[in-house]
């Protein structure tokens, strides 16, 4: 496609025949789009945020992670699972943010590294970094009480005890989170996801995910 500013001029050159006029107001137009151009390149990020300092910058992103959702289970935030970090400020218009896998080899952490970022940036800061570490290994103790209480609404059994005197799982009788009772059998160690286990309520007669302590 040939650039607005040339078009009159291939015109001309190809031998074509238009009016005086009909050149006038191309060029007219053809200086509009560069001016325009001209004008985008050099202005700054067009999404304002009222953010001064880096504090207010850390504390920003701290709050718009609330809203980014676990892709596996959309019920719960990225805080709500803990696995941001840290926040870091880079001036006023840059961010780092510092996750953990569930484990390292959770297919979600793609998605969830892409939806950080595009919040954070959806937001007005210019750069958005996002950094993965695996060492301390992420544990079901990192959830909140508030995101347990949002797996058992959403069907899924949370977390029973902690990671370090996690019990086997043939042991287990987690509530049932259709019915409560506790009347519950494994079977089998991997559910919908490699993160949960399968069990099913003898009372109710219902299968449920559990979310496996580790």
């Amino acid at each position: 496609m040939l650039r607005p500013q040339l078009h009159c001029l291939a015109l001309g050159q190809a031998g074509f025949a238009a009016p005086r006029g009909h050149f006038l107001k191309r060029a007219k137009l053809s200086w509009r789009c560069i001016f325009a151009s001209h004008a985008i390149r050099r202005s700054p990020c067009h999404m304002t945020i009222d953010i001064t300092t880096e504090q207010d910058v850390t504390a920003r992103v701290w709050q718009l992670l609330h809203s980014v959702p676990d892709p596996e289970v959309p019920v719960l935030s990225v805080i709500d699972l803990g696995i941001v970090r840290g926040v870091e400020a880079k001036g006023s218009h840059g961010v780092v943010v510092t996750i953990t896998p569930t484990y390292s080899g959770c297919p979600a952490m793609d998605m969830i590294a892409m939806n950080i970022k595009m919040a954070v940036l959806a937001a007005g800061l210019a750069q958005v970094e996002i950094k993965t570490v695996l060492s301390p290994a992420w544990t079901t103790d990192w959830m909140t009480p508030a995101g347990k209480e949002k797996l058992l609404a959403y069907g899924i059994a949370p977390p029973v005890g902690r990671a370090l005197d996690e019990p086997y799982l043939e042991d287990l009788q987690p509530a049932c989170p259709q019915c409560g009772s506790t009347i519950t059998e494994l079977v089998s160690q991997f559910g919908s996801t490699a993160c949960k286990a399968l069990f099913v309520c003898r009372a109710c007669g219902e299968p449920f995910d559990y979310f496996k302590c580790h």
